[in-house]
């Protein structure tokens, strides 16, 4: 940054913190990135520096000397182990495991946050990739959430990604999701047609509510079997997606009452508990002092397990399947185990 940008707290700024007032008035910068900018010594109050949580009188100068705006960071090769399931010379197919993000975020610096990403690991299997992504996407078409895993496509060229692009976009690309939801779905198969669009109070969060923003979104669903536990009743699914908004089977499950396992940031419970255990027991005092049985996931019980598309430059067709992965199973098998009324 060349020169210092100055803006003086007006008194209606009084006793506002200062990573507050300068959230406010730097255009596109997050409070996060203003936080570590007062950090680094790159703003200063009356010419001295000042935490944060400085309480604003009113009247102050202050001043930002470092810039708002973190250079953009570019992935680099990073030798993560990948399970390819599709290979050739113009896509890849890989079975993402659950924790590890698609690719860093752009608001992150280049530190430990952009790194083991499915983007690092790609440059150090297939060193080049489509471009059409910039230096912090290269080669990613969709996405996966991080706690979700599964099977996604990968462009090595420009070319592969644009048909590739513009078949998602035409809704060309079947893809099938396997999800453990709480509850006992009322229908055997239904289709969930409900927009989409960031909730405007807890921006992490996506929601069905009605909305200017909001983008159209379809997911069709079919009961794979109905389990009846002593930690409650669930119901497993089989999940087709027209659309592929951020969150949308999460958010559409969890609009209809039937929030993914695992999935607390959308209703569902952190973890499961034997509720037999706790009925057989005969007053409150007494379950304050009973253990009963836990079980938890520690991820959404969400796995993208098939693709189905042609080919985006032979039309050759190509379907391919993930198992559920290892942690899946095993809950599934123990929640089964457990069986109740």
């Amino acid at each position: 940054m060349s020169e210092a940008r100055i803006f003086e707290a007006p008194a209606a700024a009084r006793g506002q913190r200062l990573d507050q007032f300068l959230a406010a008035r730097l255009e596109g910068v997050s409070r996060s990135r203003v936080q570590l900018l007062i950090d680094q010594g790159g703003v200063l109050v009356d010419g001295a520096p000042e935490k944060a949580s400085l309480r604003l009188r009113g009247g102050e100068r202050v001043a930002v000397t470092g810039d708002p705006h973190p250079a953009p960071i570019k992935a680099e090769p990073e030798a993560i182990p990948l399970d390819v399931v599709y290979e050739d010379a113009d896509l890849a197919v890989v079975n993402k495991p659950a924790g590890m993000m698609v690719h860093a975020g752009s608001g992150q610096s280049d530190d430990a946050r952009s790194k083991g990403t499915l983007v690092n690991a790609l440059l150090y299997r297939f060193r080049t990739l489509s471009s059409a992504g910039g230096e912090l996407r290269p080669g990613i078409v969709h996405r996966l959430d991080k706690e979700t895993s599964g099977l996604i496509v990968v462009a090595k060229n420009d070319r592969a990604h644009a048909a590739l692009g513009a078949m998602f976009a035409g809704r060309r690309v079947k893809k099938t999701y396997i999800a453990l939801v709480e509850g006992d779905v009322k229908r055997d198969r239904d289709t969930i047609h409900a927009a989409v669009s960031r909730d405007p109070v807890r921006r992490t969060r996506m929601t069905t509510q009605p909305n200017e923003n909001a983008r159209s979104a379809v997911s069709h669903y079919e009961v794979v079997r109905r389990i009846a536990t002593r930690f409650g009743r669930f119901s497993l699914l089989r999940v087709q997606i027209e659309t592929g908004r951020t969150h949308q089977i999460r958010v559409h499950m969890a609009s209809i009452g039937h929030p993914v396992v695992g999935d607390t940031l959308y209703g569902g419970a952190g973890q499961l508990t034997d509720q037999e255990a706790l009925k057989a027991v005969p007053s409150r005092a007494a379950r304050r002092n009973t253990e009963p049985e836990r079980l938890k996931l520690g991820r959404n019980f969400l796995h993208a397990a098939r693709l189905e598309f042609a080919h985006p430059l032979t039309g050759k067709p190509v379907e391919l399947e993930a198992p559920l992965p290892g942690e899946l199973e095993r809950f599934l098998s123990r929640l089964e185990s457990r069986a109740g009324a």
